[in-house]
């Protein structure tokens, strides 16, 4: 059963980005999408939107910046080893799935540390990978998307992002202690 859901996996790996890239552009053929235009009207905005967003993206370095540098990281990370290690999380791969919320860069710059210390093959590296494809920059994605559009009440976009992250870091493990335990 194990080598049939490999073998999904590995056949889905390889052909969904070519997949993609032969389907977008034919529907947007399909249903007479001026492709270029749309793609300049889409740079303006977004050039517009990085100016109004830096700001945001100052402040939540900065945050980010002091949890590393403070410890804290390292607080929560004793603190919740304890329930990590009742469903099979390492300790080690806890500072990634704790600083993914935040930041992505972080969270790469952690992963990176892990895979030097442990490999990239390991288990741990694996799975800090497989976390930081499978979960969000919540915080950065609040501060930054609804700062753009001046957004104050956030209301439950961070409750609901919390627990896709949690999901996606649960869904993670479940698939590498799967895959590659």
């Amino acid at each position: 059963m194990l080598v049939i859901f490999e073998k999904i996996v590995t056949i889905i790996s390889v052909w969904a980005i070519p997949v993609l890239l032969f389907v977008i552009p034919v529907l947007a053929f399909i249903r007479k999408v001026k492709v270029y235009e749309v793609f300049i009207d889409g740079a303006k905005e977004g050039f517009e939107v990085a100016v109004k967003i830096i700001p945001y993206l100052v402040a939540i370095l900065v945050a980010i910046g002091m949890l590393r540098a403070s410890g804290a990281i390292d607080i929560f990370v004793k603190l919740l080893s304890p329930l990590t290690n009742l469903i099979g999380l390492p300790a080690e791969a806890l500072p990634a799935a704790l600083m993914r919320p935040l930041s992505g860069s972080g969270t790469l710059g952690i992963a990176t540390e892990l895979m030097v210390a442990h490999g990239p093959d390991s288990f741990i590296g694996k799975l800090v990978s497989t976390f930081y494809g499978s979960t969000e920059t919540t915080f950065y994605v609040v501060a930054v998307y609804f700062g753009a559009v001046g957004v104050r009440k956030t209301r439950h976009a961070v409750p609901g992002g919390l627990i896709g992250d949690l999901a996606g870091l649960l869904a993670a493990l479940f698939i590498c202690r799967l895959m590659f335990a």
